[in-house]
């Protein structure tokens, strides 16, 4: 697939985590409807078919600050994704993941987003992290509220909210 460079990028560990960059391959593998082996029985879910298909045009995605798979390291299965939306606006930058149904309710979510939004502040110019959520997921809220993320904004027409996290103070 030409449109999709790769990239070299660390990978971020947790206690039972691997957040590692999507591979050109396995973007593909997605998008033609191909299963891998390393992948759970539910990956992907309906919103890794979206970011697969997006990355195409958003080739920083796949960059140091962009998107990643969320892997258990016990068994080495793809469970979900967890991306940030480069590049950043002002100082912000967005995140999203997703973690397929099987593996919900474990704080795989939380974890994932804990680690990631602590790398998005070694990012250059980046000082507040921001997620949007619908009013109607509690499970996502309480991920981020877990995370620290605290509520910044509410759009009652939209049924949505703004979460926003900022770094710890240095001392």
């Amino acid at each position: 697939m030409s449109s999709f460079i790769p990239v070299s990028t660390p990978e971020l560990f947790t206690d039972r985590l691997i957040l590692r960059t999507w591979h050109p391959d396995e973007i593909t593998a997605v998008l033609d409807g191909t299963r891998l082996p390393h992948w759970a029985d539910d990956f992907p879910a309906e919103g890794d078919h979206v970011i697969a298909g997006l990355c195409g045009d958003h080739p920083a995605w796949l960059g140091e600050y962009g998107h990643r798979q969320i892997i258990e390291r016990a068994g080495g299965l793809v469970i979900g994704s967890i991306g940030l939306f480069w590049p950043p606006t002002g100082g912000t930058i967005e995140i999203g993941y997703g973690i397929v149904p099987s593996r919900r309710g474990r704080g795989h979510a939380t974890e994932a987003t804990r680690r990631l939004t602590e790398f998005a502040f070694t990012a250059p110019g980046v000082h507040t992290v921001k997620a949007g959520v619908e009013l109607s997921n509690p499970s996502s809220i309480r991920v981020l509220e877990k995370a620290g993320y605290r509520r910044s904004s509410t759009d009652a027409a939209q049924n949505t909210a703004t979460y926003t996290a900022t770094p710890p103070s240095r001392k």
